[in-house]
């Protein structure tokens, strides 16, 4: 192990419990031990999940927030005994770990409860209301401290919570904290002062307006998270630890608006004065560990950091937060295990939490022990898999309901939360598989078949694996896209896997009667009607090193053409963006932590925009565009860069033995790719 991390390997205590060391895993909705978005009951895969986990050297394991009211169904989570006894039955073999686990008892979401068109439609129609209302009573669901607008829709306000439903929720948490310490639990996390949920609304001015006993003063504002604390530790006892989820700073100019790095603003929410004062204070009222990052569901970026953002982008600010407490302090949020571990050394941290690396690698902790980094399968920060709640203009959150019900799943690796659908069968009947196309979806496809058994052989028409990956890897922040760039090339070194480069196929018939599997990606739309369009440069060939000038027109505002104009900025060059629909990012898969973060950067440094506008004419030193109205109005600028999206291009049709693969079968995102080459490798 590289000698600069073992810091991270010290043992520490939380209140009287000693822990092994200073990995913490941090809570992720999916990753529940009673269920997610469901009836509460005993989770087998959010169980099988942590357990891997701890197995894989980790100190403290946190699973994934439960709340005490649940939102499906209306259940309240002390009724259910019985998944309580499960609980202290599986609590033996999470403890031969040698990790400790708090589970993490949460208010509920106020009003940053993902609102969806369905949701929508049941609570702007009575009857439909009333019906859906004993499962999903969002009235109940969205309420907060003051009535204040909803984060994804403005058709589901959010009204204010009784005096008597705050002291309804406080009574279960004590409730809930009793039974936990009963099934042996080491300690509970409140969720928590942070992130603009339920119980930080009541601390945060701009959202709380009331003029009772839970608004108004600082003490008031932080009564709620206040009262929880004193109620556990009644019951359970000083000695039982309670950890905070805590953000330091709100970065929060607004509803719906948040700030960004280094931005200039005037907090509306806790700013870094405040946040001096309340640390201190939810320590003295009983809170044994403060677990930190920044931000609101407002400025999503902090807590759920797209790549887009610095690594290790929370640790400075907790680092301070530090100085004014006696309890230990966690730091989460884009973390480098190397510089938390010289924070630790150098006594500014306690512990280090991470928690998206572990849904693509759950063993990644071990890897990094026995010396083996290059093993680690890297977390790209895409939330693809994870967390792909999305929203733009006009649309709450658009995601599928199976993603809704499965957070916590993994872009890059299959198998996480996914085991029953997802895992490796070995075959009874090994074969030689030709594969045509050495992208991200060949590599899978091969490293699956191999782990089964069958003989895969892969025929790349370049010098090089990795396809059109390689493009999308090239900008200057997507480091860890080259990292698993690099993994994969590894996987197919360590498997053994036959790699034939320089290799075109262009008949698979001439590959015999085996089975095929077709990899052969996508090939990009070309605007012929536009006159001039042959002066443009397409995306995926500026990315692998066509030179353009310094004022460059990007036509099309999707993730590709946000994030080609981000490079060019970030170069010191003035991109302008033409997109035909009415929002940059309009599209389902990519999470609102990811899109909010790029269309606030292009507004703060002023890269000019122009939505619902469609190119009519291309020449050497200026285009011509068309607004909504039909009116016309030039663009002076050096180069265009064309990234309208991409067309599947197979060399073969889909038939007997013949198997379609990534861009080739569907366009769509790595995690399409993926999975869809790992299920077609088990079928073969």
């Amino acid at each position: 192990m590289d000698e600069r991390l073992q810091p991270l390997f010290t043992p520490w205590k939380i209140g009287n419990v000693e822990l092994k060391n200073r990995i913490v895993l941090t809570s992720m909705g999916g990753t529940d031990l009673f269920g997610w978005m469901e009836k509460n009951h005993f989770d087998e895969a959010g169980a099988r999940f942590i357990l891997e986990v701890a197995k894989n050297n980790v100190g403290l394991v946190l699973p994934g927030c439960q709340p005490v009211y649940n939102p499906m169904f209306g259940q309240w989570l002390y009724k259910n005994k019985k998944m309580y006894r499960d609980l202290a039955a599986w609590m033996p073999k999470l403890h031969a770990t040698g990790a400790k686990l708090f589970v993490q008892l949460t208010a509920g979401f106020g009003r940053s409860f993902t609102v969806s068109k369905l949701m929508e439609d049941l609570y702007t129609n009575p009857v439909l209301r009333r019906v859906s209302k004993p499962f999903m009573d969002l009235d109940r669901i969205c309420a907060t401290a003051s009535p204040t607008p909803n984060r994804w829709s403005d058709k589901v306000p959010s009204r204010e919570m009784t005096v008597e439903e705050i002291h309804e929720m406080v009574d279960a948490f004590r409730r809930c904290a009793v039974l936990l310490q009963e099934a042996g639990v080491d300690g509970v996390e409140i969720h928590a002062v942070h992130e603009g949920y339920l119980l930080d609304q009541f601390t945060l001015p701009y959202v709380n307006r009331r003029n009772d006993e839970y608004g108004g003063s600082f003490e008031n504002r932080y009564r709620f998270a206040v009262e929880i604390v004193q109620a556990i530790k009644q019951a359970c006892g000083k000695d039982f630890p309670v950890s905070l989820r805590y953000s330091v700073v709100s970065k929060t100019k607004g509803f719906r608006e948040g700030a960004l790095p280094g931005e200039e603003y005037t907090e509306v929410g806790r700013d870094m004065a405040e946040s001096e004062r309340a640390a201190k204070y939810l320590q003295d009222a009983g809170y044994d560990m403060l677990n930190c990052d920044n931000g609101t569901y407002d400025a999503w970026y902090w807590a759920h950091p797209p790549i887009y953002m610095p690594e290790n982008c929370n640790l400075e600010d907790v680092e301070h937060i530090k100085q004014f407490v006696d309890i230990p302090v966690v730091a989460a949020g884009r973390l480098d295990p190397r510089v938390a571990a010289d924070a630790i050394a150098a006594g500014k941290l306690d512990g280090a939490g991470f928690a998206r690396q572990f849904l693509a690698d759950q063993a990644w902790v071990t890897k990094l022990v026995e010396g083996r980094p290059e093993d680690i399968r890297p977390c790209i920060l895409c939330h693809n898999g994870c967390f792909n709640m999305c929203h733009y203009k006009g649309v709450p959150n658009d995601q599928e309901l199976t993603d809704s019900l499965g957070l916590s799943r993994c872009a890059v690796n299959a198998e996480t939360m996914q085991w029953k659908k997802h895992r490796i069968v070995k075959t009874s009947a090994p074969k030689t598989v030709h594969i045509v196309g050495g992208g991200i979806g060949g590599m899978e496809t091969a490293r699956v078949l191999k782990l089964r058994g069958h003989e895969p052989v892969i025929h790349e028409r370049s010098g090089e694996l990795g396809g059109t990956f390689i493009a999308a890897s090239a900008e200057s922040y997507k480091g860890k896209l080259r990292d698993l760039l690099a993994w994969y090339r590894r996987q197919m070194d360590e498997l053994g896997i036959e790699v034939r480069l320089n290799d075109e196929v262009r008949d698979v018939a001439a590959l015999g009667a085996g089975p095929v599997v077709v990899a052969t990606g996508a090939r990009p739309k070309v605007m012929r009607s536009v006159p001039g369009h042959e002066l443009m440069v397409e995306a995926c060939d500026y990315l692998t090193g066509t030179p353009v000038g310094d004022c460059v027109v990007v036509v099309g505002g999707g993730l590709t053409g946000c994030e080609i104009a981000y490079e060019l900025a970030l170069q010191g060059k003035h991109p302008v963006i033409v997109e035909m629909k009415d929002d940059l990012i309009a599209q389902t898969g990519v999470c609102l932590a990811n899109s909010s973060y790029l269309r606030e950067w292009f507004a703060l440094h002023e890269v000019p925009v122009h939505l619902e506008a469609t190119l009519a004419e291309v020449r050497s030193d200026a285009v011509a565009c068309r607004a909504k109205d039909g009116s016309t109005f030039e663009i002076p600028c050096d180069s265009v860069i064309s990234s309208v999206g991409y067309s599947p291009a197979p060399i073969a049709p889909k038939g007997k033995n013949v198997y379609l693969v990534g861009d080739c079968k569907e366009v769509g995102n790595l995690r399409n790719v993926i999975w869809g080459a790992y299920e077609t490798a088990m079928k073969i």
